[in-house]
């Protein structure tokens, strides 16, 4: 299967570019002439972009793509494709269709791609969409993702910053796959470990945000390369607040112990730097923090829902075997963006 080497040098959302370095740049872009189609831009930093084309559909454009961080190509193709949907699902959309985003060593052994392809095109069936085509390029690093649109009802669909005080938060799947992963790396994650964060990766968000559609649902982001943090952090916009028990965390097998062994990834701590100046911790262990500051790939939704849809939504979620929990709630704001205790 060719030269693992290749594998697991700085992957998946770890290898994004930090919030503030990418908001810097951003922030200097000339902003683009109005369109009232443009439900949804790039000035909120929200997942996915949205466009009105009737009067009741919009569709729902995102890509990502990254370098492996699993050694096996197959799961690595599961895993990009999955994180990359995800952004569809983040939006309240349904994937219709993907392009595959390909670098790849020219001289590199050709079955690994195909592998890495395999994985990709599975997880686009399962989403319901359909594979139509791709671009390649020859590249020394492997790299691989998609380009995904979908669609939404126009006047429905999620935004990261529509949430509303007194909403509570419920949080999709298990923190804790970029320690796990690192962890791996230097053979020191249990197998049951990095299996149970592969599962967490190669699972669709599909299943949780269609349970969500019978459900006030005022604000949806995935938590993925700037941590539970970073994206709580957009979703609080500035003018709210919020709460966090970090009890109500659900963590991968081992990433708290190898969070205290400081297996630890750069991104991680890009992504303190970035939000930590937000967030006040009241008694928290160090190695949690590190969790929710950790860089997840194809990591779960974060959902701000109508409190009084909360105990049902999470109630479905549950009996659905979606590793869900009620991780907190939004207030009014503080002096304390984000309170976690």
């Amino acid at each position: 299967m060719g030269d693992n080497s290749l594998f697991c040098k700085s992957g998946g959302c770890t290898a994004k570019l930090g919030a503030g370095l990418l908001g810097y740049v951003l922030d200097k872009i000339p902003r683009p002439l109005y369109d009232k189609n443009l439900l949804v831009g790039y000035d909120s930093k929200d997942d996915a972009a949205v466009y009105q084309v009737t009067e009741n559909l919009a569709i729902v454009q995102t890509l990502d793509f990254f370098p492996p961080m699993v050694s096996d190509p197959y799961l690595f193709g599961q895993i990009a494709a999955a994180n990359a949907l995800s952004d569809i699902y983040a939006m309240g959309g349904e994937v219709k269709s993907a392009l595959n985003i390909v670098c790849f060593p020219e001289q590199e052994d050709l079955n690994i791609l195909g592998e890495i392809l395999r994985g990709g095109a599975e997880k686009v069936t399962e989403a319901g969409g359909i594979l139509s085509g791709g671009h390649s390029i020859c590249d020394p690093e492997i790299k691989y993702g998609l380009s995904v649109m979908g669609t939404v009802a126009a006047d429905r669909f999620y935004k990261n910053n529509g949430g509303r005080i007194g909403d509570k938060l419920i949080l999709t799947k298990k923190l804790g796959v970029g320690i796990v992963c690192t962890a791996d790396r230097v053979g020191e994650a249990a197998k049951e470990s990095v299996d149970e964060a592969v599962e967490s990766m190669t699972t669709l968000n599909k299943y949780t945000v269609e349970i969500c559609a019978d459900y006030r649902i005022h604000a949806c982001t995935d938590v993925t390369g700037f941590g539970f943090l970073g994206h709580l952090h957009e979703m609080m916009a500035q003018n709210l607040s919020c709460r966090i028990d970090s009890s109500k965390i659900l963590t991968i097998r081992g990433a708290f112990d190898c969070a205290e062994e400081f297996l630890l990834t750069a991104a991680g701590q890009k992504n303190r730097n970035h939000t930590a100046s937000f967030v006040k911790f009241d008694g928290i262990a160090f190695a949690m923090e590190e969790i929710l500051f950790d860089p997840q790939t194809s990591g779960g939704l974060l959902v701000a829902v109508d409190k009084r849809d909360a105990d049902a939504l999470l109630r479905k979620l549950t009996e659905a075997g979606i590793p869900a929990s009620q991780v907190g709630e939004i207030l009014e704001k503080q002096e304390n963006e984000i309170l976690v205790f």
